[in-house]
């Protein structure tokens, strides 16, 4: 009886520690990546809800990271969102002109790019080539997103 059920023991142990491993494999796989951030084609999925951009997801310490890049994987605008509070990052070739602005209503030329519960990331592009990226934080509803955002022009 005792081998029985030392057998059984060992068998429970060895399925255990299986289903704990398949868990964490899954939950690595559904992570966002933590390196990348600034590269043209990072090794990360792309989120883009545009076919015209991509865009790319990384988080870190409870921060997320959100980076636009255009088709040729030029990077546009990056941004960074924690706790609530919304803020560029200096990269990418639209970064010298990204300013906080207090409301913005979308345009019949915005397109929505990413958006997730805290976070919605807009694009509109301009007449001498660059690109406006406005990320929103706090959007539950795209169409109707205006307030706190962050524009790159």
């Amino acid at each position: 009886m005792l081998g029985i059920s030392s057998n059984l023991l060992r068998k429970t142990i060895l399925a255990s520690l299986i289903a704990s491993g398949l868990t964490t494999a899954a939950a690595a796989r559904d992570a966002a990546p933590v390196s990348g951030l600034g590269q043209s084609w990072p090794n990360a999925p792309d989120v883009s809800t545009s076919v015209h951009y991509h865009v790319y997801r990384f988080e870190r310490d409870g921060i997320e990271y959100i980076q636009v890049n255009d088709l040729r994987g030029n990077v546009r605008a990056a941004v960074a969102i924690t706790q609530g509070v919304t803020f560029a990052l200096p990269i990418g070739v639209d970064a010298q002109n990204v300013a906080i602005i207090q409301n913005t209503s979308p345009t019949d030329f915005t397109q929505v790019l990413y958006h997730d519960d805290s976070l919605t990331v807009t694009a509109e592009p301009q007449s001498d080539g660059s690109v406006s990226v406005v990320a929103i934080s706090g959007c539950d509803d795209p169409a109707h997103c205006i307030l706190n955002g962050i524009v790159a022009q």
